[in-house]
């Protein structure tokens, strides 16, 4: 590295020097990580959750919500789409470049008291990260994302109190199993004793969580979305009713696509669960909290001539929920052309069919500058007829701009990784 990099870049290049160690689950790493900093996580209280889809979405409501009743928040989530940066806000305020490469300083110099076999991958050490951050801010609810599964996964060290579960489906089954069954139970893992859970599950997945909560000794919120009802506005939004406090309200919401609806009733459950734990959150901070979030790269809607629509949908079941929404989201629009990426470890292959579910869609696979995307020649022949490649994703863009003209709409999806570049060519 370069005498001249900056604090910033020296932190990522410290990251970067322990990539080779992969993914390894387990806590035994990031547990004695955090005692080497002097366990900044023993104070903190707010909530966990994990899901497979949604997840970021119930985490950036609930901090919206919290931050509207006046509770200093540290939002942790997972990953991002630019900066390591956006991983780590206070009071809806990512951390500085500084900031950041200070906290990686001191976890690195915890880590290296550390014998060989407890080394943090890359992965634990911004968990770690994000933990001194939290306690360092005086942080009054933090609220954190889950990685990947939940019982295994390094933001598992944490007990917050309340536990949240948005939902079970396939995804990460190398790692958390070929069954829905299999991979509720990993999630539900995160349930403490003692805790407040709540879910959005259904089936055999909810019935896990039950049987969690009942060994845990926690009480369990499960919400059903669909009894409660909303309003999908299109590009104005959603309304949707809820329950807090034991009253029924309609809350409004800037985000897109109906399937939020469930991530909105998820949300407002956690922050009723909250308020029972002592937190000051009331009806009125639910509205402002619900009126004011901004999740990006989530259905986000950016106007031009062609407008662009950009979702992390990076499953099968993330895709369906995508292809639903187009449907009313595009509806005034001439012609749709989605940018497809995805990541080798994905069903690509199932994300293209829920794609094109969604009707005559024409689709330019490309390759974000990541290790793990898949390639855009092989990406185009899931789709029927196969799509047209572009391996640079500007080619990619700029190819779908002209296909879709100026009263269409350009869709990039399949991967957060596609959606951050995106962003970041736009400088939005």
């Amino acid at each position: 590295m370069a005498l001249t990099a900056s604090p910033y870049e020296r932190a990522l290049a410290a990251i970067d020097a322990v990539s080779w160690r992969g993914i390894k689950p387990g806590l035994e790493r990031t547990e004695a990580l955090l005692a080497a900093l002097g366990n900044p996580q023993t104070a903190l209280r707010g909530v966990l959750v994990a899901g497979t889809n949604g997840k970021g979405s119930v985490c950036a409501l609930v901090d919206s919500v919290l931050r509207a009743a006046g509770v200093r928040t540290v939002l942790l989530t997972k990953p991002h789409l630019i900066s390591y940066c956006e991983r780590l806000a206070v009071d809806g305020e990512r951390v500085s470049e500084d900031g950041f490469a200070a906290l990686i300083g001191d976890v690195g110099a915890a880590a290296a008291t550390l014998p060989g076999d407890l080394q943090p991958t890359g992965f634990e050490m911004l968990t770690a990260a994000g933990v001194l951050f939290a306690a360092r801010q005086h942080a009054g609810a933090v609220v954190c994302e889950v990685g990947m599964g939940g019982r295994l996964d390094s933001t598992n060290v944490l007990d917050l109190g309340v536990a949240a579960i948005t939902n079970v489906a396939l995804d990460h089954t190398e790692h958390l199993g070929a069954t829905v069954e299999a991979i509720a139970r990993e999630k539900a893992a995160i349930i403490k004793p003692g805790d407040t859970a709540v879910t959005a599950a259904h089936g055999v997945a909810l019935e896990i969580v039950r049987e969690r909560c009942r060994e845990a000794g926690a009480v369990l919120a499960a919400v059903d979305p669909a009894l409660l009802g909303a309003e999908d506005r299109g590009r104005d939004g959603l309304a949707v009713h809820v329950s807090f406090d034991s009253e029924r309200m309609t809350v409004r919401a800037p985000l897109l696509g109906l399937h939020q609806a469930g991530n909105v009733v998820t949300a407002v459950a956690v922050c009723d669960a909250l308020r029972a734990r002592g937190f000051a959150v009331d009806a009125a901070a639910v509205r402002r909290g619900c009126e004011t979030v901004r999740w990006p790269g989530r259905m986000q809607w950016i106007d031009g001539s062609p407008p662009l629509l950009l979702d992390a949908a990076h499953n099968p079941a993330g895709m369906t929920a995508l292809a639903s929404a187009l449907r009313t989201l595009a509806s005034d629009r001439t012609r749709v052309v989605a940018v497809f990426a995805a990541m080798r470890d994905k069903d690509a292959a199932g994300m293209a069919r829920a794609l094109q579910s969604a009707g005559d869609i024409a689709v330019v696979t490309t390759t974000p500058d990541v290790q793990r995307a898949a390639p855009a020649q092989e990406l185009a022949g899931h789709f029927t007829p196969p799509a047209r490649a572009e391996p640079r994703v500007r080619d990619a863009l700029l190819r779908a701009r002209e296909l879709a003209g100026a009263d269409g709409l350009v869709l990039v999806c399949g991967s957060l990784y596609l959606v951050g570049e995106v962003l970041q060519q736009l400088g939005v």
